[in-house]
C-alpha cells in the first residue's frame, strides 16, 4: 500500500528533523504538537493538544500513515486510533508493555504496525540480526549502544541528550536476554563488561528495552543474545547507588528531573554502536562485527546532534521501505528482519554507511 501523506506527532529535536527528512524525501508531511514552531520548517505544522483522542482520531482522518515522536506512554492510545482508522504507524518506543500491546493490535491491522524504529530499539537489531545471518549456526549476539557526551565532565560523565523518563526506565525495568537457549529477565545495570571503540575505553551493561523483539524471533535459533548500554567507565556503579542506595527507584519522576538538572544535554555528543556476532560457518568458528562512531553532522541545512540524526534516519529509512513496498504493509514489522543493506540502501538509511562524518 503506497503511501505519501504521513503526520508526523511531536517535534522536538527528533521529531522536527524526522519530518524535515521525510518532506525531503517526497512525503506530504504534517507535523502536529501541542507547541508546534510556525515559521522555518518547509512543511505544514498545527498546534493541537494531542492527548485529546478526538483531536487524535480527526489528525488520523485526513493521513495514510502516523509517525509518533511523542513520550512512550502516548503511545498505546495513538497506536489503537492509528488500528481503527487502518492507516500504518510508526514509533521509537523502548517500553515494552507497548510494544506488546501494539502486537495484539496487529493481528488484525489493516495498515503496518511497526514500533520500536528508533536506533535502539531498531537499527541496532537490523544489524545484529544480518551479521547473524550467514551463519549455519550462531552462538551469539551482543548488541551494545551509546549515547554519549564527547567531551564528558564530572563522575557521572553523561548528558541528558536522551529523554530522561526513557532512560530512567531503561536502568530499572527488567531485561530480556536469551542465554544458553534460554529466555530469561535479568536486572538492569548488571552483567557489566569492558569496551573499546575508536580506542576509547567504555563501560557496557544490562539495560531494558534495547533488545526489541528478538527474543521472540530468535529463541531456538541463537544461544546467546543480548543488549547493553555504553557508558564512560564508572557511571554504572553510581546509577545503581543513586537509584538503589538512595531508593530513587521508587519515585522516577524526581530521578529524571534531578538528572537532567545535573547532566543537561550537550550539542557535542557522540553515538557509539558495537555489535557481534559469532557463530560457524562450513564448520569454522568465525566473528563478525559492526563498529562505528557517529558523530553531529550537517543535514537538512543545520547541524544536528548524533543521536538526534540517528534516531530520526533510522525511522525514516524504515518509512522510505514501506513506501517503495520493500517491506509488508499490513501487520507487525519487527525490526530484525529488515535486511541491512536495503537499509543502508535508502537515501536516508545510507547516512549509517561512515563511522564517523563531518568528524
Amino acid at each position: 500500500m503506497r503511501f505519501d501523506r504521513i503526520a508526523v506527532l511531536g517535534l522536538g529535536k527528533v521529531g522536527r528533523l524526522a519530518a524535515t527528512l521525510l518532506h525531503e524525501g517526497g512525503f506530504d508531511v504534517l507535523g502536529v504538537d501541542v507547541q508546534a514552531p510556525t515559521e522555518g520548517l518547509p512543511f505544514e505544522c498545527r498546534r493541537e493538544d494531542i492527548s485529546d483522542p478526538a483531536v487524535i482520531g480527526q489528525l488520523l482522518s485526513s493521513v495514510e500513515a502516523v509517525l509518533s515522536c511523542l513520550p512512550y506512554h502516548l503511545n498505546i492510545g495513538l497506536a489503537h486510533a492509528a488500528h481503527l482508522a487502518g492507516i500504518h504507524y510508526f514509533d521509537l518506543t523502548e517500553d515494552v508493555p507497548t510494544t506488546n500491546f501494539i502486537i495484539e493490535l496487529s493481528k488484525a491491522a489493516r495498515g503496518l504496525m511497526a514500533p520500536q524504529c528508533g536506533l535502539a530499539p531498531g537499527f541496532v537489531g537490523i544489524v545484529g540480526a544480518s551479521l547473524a545471518d550467514g551463519f549455519d549456526k550462531c552462538r551469539s549476539i551482543r548488541m551494545r549502544v551509546g549515547a554519549l557526551p564527547q567531551h564528558p565532565t564530572g563522575l557521572l560523565g553523561y548528558a541528558f541528550n536522551w529523554s530522561p523518563e526513557g532512560v530512567v526506565n531503561e536502568y530499572l525495568n527488567d531485561c530480556e536476554v536469551i542465554e544458553g537457549g534460554i529466555r530469561k529477565l535479568v536486572s538492569p545495570m548488571e552483567w557489566h563488561e569492558t569496551i573499546y571503540v575508536e580506542g576509547v575505553k567504555l563501560e557496557a551493561f544490562t539495560t531494558s528495552g534495547g533488545i526489541g523483539t528478538m527474543c521472540d524471533t530468535l529463541l531456538g535459533k541463537v544461544e546467546n543474545l543480548d543488549y547493553k548500554t555504553m557508558r564512560y567507565p564508572g557511571h554504572m556503579d553510581l546509577m545503581n547507588f543513586f537509584f538503589h542506595e538512595l531508593l530513587m527507584r521508587d519515585k522516577r519522576k524526581l530521578a529524571g528531573e534531578i538528572l537532567t538538572n545535573a547532566k543537561p544535554p550537550v550539542e557535542d555528543d557522540v553515538v557509539y554502536v558495537h555489535v557481534a556476532a559469532e557463530g560457524t560457518e562450513n564448520g569454522n568458528l568465525r566473528r563478525k562485527e559492526f563498529v562505528r562512531a557517529y558523530y553531529p553532522i550537517e543535514i537538512a541545512g543545520a547541524r544536528r546532534t548524533a543521536i538526534a540524526w540517528t534516531t530520526s534516519a533510522s525511522v525514516v529509512a524504515v518509512i522510505e521501505m514501506v513506501r517503495d513496498d520493500l517491506l509488508p504493509s499490513a501487520g507487525f514489522l519487527h525490526q530484525e528482519f529488515i535486511p541491512l543493506e536495503m537499509f543502508l540502501s535508502t537515501p536516508t538509511g545510507s547516512l549509517f554507511k561512515t563511522g564517523a562524518p563531518g568528524h
